[in-house]
């Protein structure tokens, strides 16, 4: 049986006891009256333990079980959880992190943990122990499930107990032989001691091993008594439970596990979630089928309006009927794939409160972190990038927004800062805001520092709005950091940041109130795979604009157009909004005499801008493809699409427009 088909499951199990580890362990240091959440990290240290002594990697399982010794005495009133102990388990988190990652890169998964491990064992005043006797084989959930799944193969599982002799001097190397035999014999699942300790000689004179093999006992029995030294066999099939009793066994542990929540945190949401959790019929998929499923389905998408062009051609009732149906399943489809793709984005969200606590530390500030929304989703794509603008937004918070206790103090403030993360849905859009109750911008500063960068003239100055100075920010190379430290003020801006959220087809503005706080508000659509954007005609090119960027359409009559310092302008409701001629931005050929102005007005954050065609075609869903390596960075032109009649479109950035 070959390991190496659990590993994926091996990995995003351990990554979910991890994070459910950290997120308990944030909650503990903040209550360490309640047990309960000791208990949870208990829970999936140990499964975690289990699982990494049955795929082999032995330096996660010992870490994870000197975690489970510490953990032990807390809950049994042994030792305080003071912060020497607090510090010593998240460090401990952050080493099997490491572990787990170097497992899903291909790695080995090993990790020097020994100093680790004594700060650990010192904790429980515990003594390293320079042999191990061979203790039970634990048959845990995991253990379990993998045994369960060797039924159906035609293998049978057996407990095999070797005793060596007393006088036998190389145990390693006699136990090696032991391992051979068996290997050659079938796959080793599981030993006692772990198999770095039996190479050590960290064992008495005795181990226990779990072998899955299709050979008999008897066979097994001859095979390892032939090897010297050895005293004696003992070797009893293991009772593999059925794939139903393997249900049964988790509905009673997760219904343990929501009794024991419940008795410990009555008021805690997570009893809820566990409920719901328990119900739940989910399987693991993974996201390279999701990616070809989508790929697939962007083509019959270009398919589709090409049906709908033919139909309307040829105006067949029978044919319009078809096709409207297909239109109306492939509509359904199309929303149950999206929603496939969908994740909440706690998947970028669960790393922030441990790093603003250790940020907190680094500088000395008092901070509490709050997240809102975080079952709010978005599509991978958009998720995979937003984690990083976010990190610099949390950094810069924690660094320039909330102050030290002693300021705070003085000026009337609680001494403890609140950072507040909020996600949540409108419209086609998600919204993420970023909201802190530290100083706010100082209008005065942000404005000399522009003026002295040269990124605005004093005549500009005079004329910005509160808004407008806020963004001022966000130039390249802009900072108002007195000093360069390890958290922010690097020199590196929040330009990054504007131009990764305006690259996903999002936008960023920034309201703040001097002394009392700040906020950022990123907005960022759905999805990126499939978008709604209105069809335009310049000549005999067409072109599509990202619904998302639109405020409105409009037909302008040549008398309404202005020139202001050589630039035609309009007024728009009240604004004066400058007019892009995407005929002459583009060079496309004049063959059209124009006698009004089709205008798309789009917007970019606070600013608005209005783009000539020649005309309107309509609203329609397009697949968005990118232009690919040969044709890399082309001004305004985020991509292209395939439209009914075979025609490619090139889609355009109205970011990129409007300045």
């Amino acid at each position: 049986m070959d390991m190496n088909q659990y590993l994926e499951v091996f990995i995003e199990e351990s990554k979910e006891h991890l994070q459910n580890v950290n997120d308990q362990l944030m909650r503990f240091e903040k209550n360490t009256d309640d047990l309960g959440y000791v208990n949870e990290i208990f829970r999936s240290a140990h499964t975690l333990k289990g699982m990494s002594a049955t795929m082999g990697f032995d330096d996660l399982a010992q870490l994870t079980h000197k975690m489970e010794n510490v953990l032990d005495a807390v809950r049994n009133h042994q030792i305080d959880a003071h912060t020497e102990v607090l510090d010593a388990l998240f460090e401990s988190v952050d080493a099997l992190e490491i572990m787990v990652q170097s497992i899903s890169e291909g790695g080995d998964g090993q990790l020097d943990v020994k100093l680790l491990v004594q700060k650990l064992q010192r904790i429980v005043a515990e003594e390293p122990a320079a042999e191990h006797a061979a203790s039970s084989i634990e048959y845990d959930e995991f253990l379990q499930t993998l045994l369960s799944q060797t039924a159906g193969q035609g293998f049978n599982a057996f407990e095999i107990t070797v005793q060596l002799e007393r006088t036998c001097l190389l145990k390693a190397a006699r136990a090696y032989m032991v391992f051979d035999v068996l290997e050659q014999a079938g796959d080793v699942i599981q030993s006692a001691p772990t198999v770095q300790d039996i190479e050590q000689e960290k064992f008495e004179s005795s181990f226990i091993v779990i072998l899955v093999t299709s050979e008999s006992q008897e066979k097994l029995k001859a095979s390892i008594m032939e090897v010297s030294e050895v005293e004696s066999v003992k070797i009893a099939a293991v009772p593999i439970k059925k794939e139903t009793e393997m249900q049964e066994l988790v509905s009673q542990e997760e219904a343990a596990t929501i009794q024991e929540v419940t008795v410990s945190a009555p008021s805690k949401s997570p009893v809820e979630e566990k409920r719901q959790l328990s119900n739940n019929k989910t399987i693991r998929v993974n996201i390279d089928r999701l990616d070809s499923l989508m790929n697939l389905f962007e083509e019959l998408v270009i398919d589709r309006g090409r049906l709908e062009q033919i139909s309307k051609e040829l105006n067949n009732s029978e044919l319009d009927e078809t096709v409207e149906r297909m239109s109306r399943i492939s509509g359904d489809l199309q929303t149950i794939i999206l929603n496939m793709r969908m994740v909440p984005v706690e998947t970028v969200f669960n790393r922030f409160p441990r790093m603003v606590r250790q940020l907190s530390k680094d500088l000395g500030k008092q901070i509490e972190l709050q997240i809102v929304g975080a079952d709010t989703e978005l599509d991978r794509t958009v998720i995979d990038e937003i984690g990083d603008p976010l990190v610099h937004l949390l950094r810069n918070a924690v660094d320039h927004g909330i102050e030290m206790p002693q300021a705070r103090l003085k000026n009337g403030k609680n001494e403890k800062g609140t950072i507040r993360l909020k996600a949540y849905h409108s419209g086609n859009h998600v919204f993420i805001d970023l909201e802190d109750d530290g100083a706010g911008i100082n209008r005065e500063k942000v404005l000399q520092k522009a003026l002295d960068r040269g990124i605005i003239d004093g005549k500009t100055a005079e004329t910005l709005t509160d808004k407008q100075v806020y963004e001022l920010i966000f130039a390249s190379g802009f900072s108002t950091a007195e000093q360069i430290s390890d958290v922010s003020g690097r020199g590196v801006g929040l330009d990054v940041v504007k131009n990764t959220i305006e690259s996903l087809g999002g936008s960023v503005t920034i309201d703040s109130n001097e002394g009392y706080g700040s906020r950022f508000s990123i907005q960022l659509p759905l999805t990126l795979s499939i978008i709604s954007a209105l069809l335009v005609q310049m000549s005999e090119e067409r072109y599509a604009l990202p619904l998302s960027s639109i405020i409105e359409t409009a037909i302008v009559q040549p008398k309404e157009v202005m020139h202001v310092h050589g630039q035609k302008v309009i007024d728009f409701r009240g604004a004066i909004i400058p007019l892009i001629d995407l005929k002459e931005l583009f060079t496309v050929p004049n063959s059209v005499q124009r006698d009004h102005y089709s205008v798309v007005i789009v917007k970019k954050g606070e600013k608005t801008a209005g783009l000539i065609v020649d005309s309107f075609i309509g609203q329609q869903e397009i697949v968005l493809k990118s232009l690919g390596h040969y044709l890399p960075g082309v001004f305004a032109i985020s991509g292209a699409t395939i439209l009914g009649d075979g025609q490619v479109a090139l889609i355009i950035d109205c970011n990129a427009l409007i300045k």
